[in-house]
Order: C-alpha cells, then sequence, then structure tokens
C-alpha cells in the first residue's frame, strides 16, 4: 500500500468525485476570509485545509456532504477522549482499533462519508452502551 500522501486523493491534489486535479489556492476563494491555502477542486465545490505553512493537505478534497459528515464525526469523537478523559492521541489509537484500521490512516481528514458514520456508530455505541 503507497503512503498516504503519496496518493493524490489523499493529498488533496486530485479530487474524488471529478478526479480532476485541484487548485491550491487562499481560502479566501470558499470563505469571506483568509484562514491559510486549501486544494479546491471548483467544479465540484469540494476542497481540503492544509497544515499551517506547508502544502500538505489535511485529508482528502471534501465536498458539502462530506464536510458535514465529518463535522458530525469530530463531534462525536471529541466526546470520547473528553469525556474519557483520554488524550486525543490515545482516542486516535481507540479509534484506530475500533475501525481496524491502521494508526496512521485513522483521521477524520482522511475519512470518507461511510467511515465517519461508522466513527459517529462506534462513538455513540461507547458512550451509550445500552442503548
Amino acid at each position: 500500500m503507497p503512503h498516504v500522501i503519496d496518493d493524490p486523493i489523499m493529498a488533496g491534489k486530485i479530487c474524488p468525485y471529478c478526479h480532476e486535479p485541484t487548485e491550491y489556492v487562499d481560502s479566501s476563494e470558499v470563505y469571506r476570509q483568509s484562514y491559510g491555502m486549501i486544494y479546491l477542486c471548483r467544479q465540484c465545490r469540494a476542497w481540503v485545509g492544509v497544515h499551517r505553512g506547508t502544502d500538505q493537505a489535511l485529508g482528502r478534497v471534501a465536498n458539502k456532504e462530506l464536510r458535514g459528515w465529518k463535522i458530525k464525526a469530530h463531534d462525536a469523537f471529541d466526546k470520547i477522549w473528553i469525556k474519557r478523559r483520554l488524550s486525543r492521541d490515545n482516542a486516535y489509537y481507540w479509534l484506530a482499533l475500533q475501525l481496524e484500521l491502521p494508526r496512521e490512516l485513522t483521521h477524520m481528514g482522511m475519512f470518507d462519508i461511510e467511515q465517519c458514520k461508522k466513527v459517529v456508530e462506534i462513538c455513540n455505541k461507547a458512550l451509550n452502551p445500552k442503548k
């Protein structure tokens, strides 16, 4: 399996929806102000931010639906590490085990919609085991 950054979709360089190259632009193109640089697919209205001071994407390019699921997954996951008093890194190790993924591939920025839904399900079940 290639390293995640070697995968042009995971590196934000190719749109996973139309498979066309993305543009490296300032985030002011999608927000009213600049929050740094992003990889943008204008055709699909999909984008991903980058780590500050680098051109390294925070994950895959996401359209509106995926961005919504990433927010839900983050909310569910944040409750786990906060309520269980885990470090965020330890919580990601826990999540990697639950998802049966290598730790280096366990990050919300890398997940697709189905994986985000699974994160929500796993985290909600862990916090409310009787439901």
